[in-house]
């Protein structure tokens, strides 16, 4: 079978006892940066043969991995730190790994986006993790679209040397929400920052980012949005409205509420004002 292995992402006690057993007793495992994970298996004593398994070789050693997992392999799957399979290769493996009907489990454990959720100080009722917003301008413009009116709480992974213009990037298209940026999770030097996007943006140029980062960006308020929709119809003339609803034949009873509704007052307010226009 093949096993994720959630391994620590800081302090080395988030490790738990199943992931230290698990590595002990796979046949393999599958590490996505091999000088990286044999610090931790020196520590725990583990001697476990490993296998390189990364973004830039994940289709010839996929194959490797598979074929191995087909002879009755146990492998285990690690990251550099928390759980494989989030921005990182090891969806890949689990895809191939399920289409030939090999058992797939994971070892939970640490995970930074969900660490960093929870001390953040944003809602945790409803989110969404984003990992790395794309570089491509394209491609980062039509997530940043499709973002612009999430209500919920939104997650992203960021490098030192992005943040800046990341920061830049999520105030010009999303406005200025409140956000918490963290870094150095369950290190002992663990830092929470909470502040508007445009507070982070001055912090940040004045001081230089360094270490992983995780924000934690608060989604758009729903009275927000309901402020912006009623202003869109602010400059357009009442009875064309009104007729908006007709042209689609929806009785007038009707379209008078959807009028109401779209510019946040009541029936009676806008009966009242379209009879003032003799429009009724």
């Amino acid at each position: 079978m093949l096993i994720l292995c959630a391994t620590p992402i800081g302090n080395l006690e988030d490790i738990t006892y199943r992931a230290i057993r698990t590595l002990k007793e796979a046949d393999y495992i599958a590490a996505e940066d091999t000088r990286h994970t044999r610090k931790l298996l020196n520590h725990f004593e583990i001697d476990t043969p490993m296998i390189s398994y990364h973004e830039h070789n994940k289709i010839d050693k996929g194959k490797l991995i598979l074929q191995y997992l087909k002879q009755d392999k146990t492998i285990a799957l690690v990251t550099d730190a928390g759980t494989p399979g989030i921005s990182d290769p090891g969806e890949d493996i689990v895809k191939l790994a399920l289409e030939e009907n090999i058992v797939v489990t994971a070892a939970p454990g640490a995970a930074a986006c969900i660490v960093a959720l929870i001390i953040s100080g944003q809602s945790t009722r409803r989110f969404i993790f984003e990992g790395f917003l794309p570089q491509e301008k394209k491609e980062q413009n039509e997530v940043l679209e499709a973002l612009k009116d999430e209500t919920r709480t939104i997650i992203f992974y960021e490098a030192p040397h992005r943040l800046t213009k990341t920061l830049s990037i999520l105030y010009e298209k999303l406005g200025d929400r409140s956000v918490t940026i963290l870094k150095e999770l369950t290190k002992k030097y663990e830092t929470t920052l909470k502040f508007t996007l445009s507070e982070a943006k001055t912090y940040f140029n004045l001081n230089t980012p360094k270490g992983e980062f995780v924000l934690v960006l608060a989604g758009k308020s729903k009275a927000l949005i309901q402020e912006e929709n009623i202003k869109q119809w602010e400059n357009m003339p009442l009875e064309e409205h009104l007729n908006i609803y007709l042209s689609q034949n929806i009785e007038k009873k009707e379209a008078l509420k959807l009028v109401a509704k779209d510019r946040g007052v009541s029936k009676r307010e806008i009966y009242n004002k379209l009879i003032s226009l003799g429009n009724i």
